[in-house]
């Protein structure tokens, strides 16, 4: 009996720093000195829209700002859905050291915006080739 107490919680420890893994890869550096990095950690397909939901963090190294996630002293970013084929895409919320991530519960209903701009088709170019191997939720 005891052993499956023990074995449950080292799964559940598992399984609670996978949650809470994060696996930066940086796609974009602007001019002053940002990057723009996203989470394939977070990173999964809505079942419901069908868009790819991915989590992106600025850096910048000057101003000891990230990548980080929700929660970091260091984490600035938003969430965004993705529609690969029609390039295009929804803000679902975003975070700051000041403000926790919320995500909008009505985001589905929003009308997507065109993903126009270099640092918006690097996304695209980043997170769509891994669409089709991302997990459903």
């Amino acid at each position: 009996m005891r052993r499956v107490f023990a074995l449950a919680a080292a799964a559940t420890l598992a399984v609670s720093s996978a949650a809470s893994a994060e696996t930066w890869t940086k796609y974009v550096d602007t001019p002053n000195g940002t990057s723009w990095s996203i989470d394939s950690d977070y990173t999964y397909r809505d079942r419901q829209s069908g868009r790819l939901i991915v989590m992106q963090a600025i850096s910048k190294p000057s101003a000891n700002l990230g990548p980080a996630g929700p929660g970091k002293p260091d984490g600035v970013g938003n969430v965004v859905g993705l529609d690969c084929a029609n390039k295009n895409m929804i803000m679902l919320g975003g975070y700051k050291p000041s403000a926790p991530l919320e995500i909008k519960s009505s985001w589905r209903l929003d009308s997507p915006k065109k993903a126009v701009g270099a640092d918006n088709e690097a996304l695209l170019a980043a997170a769509c080739p891994t669409a089709a191997n991302a997990p459903n939720r």
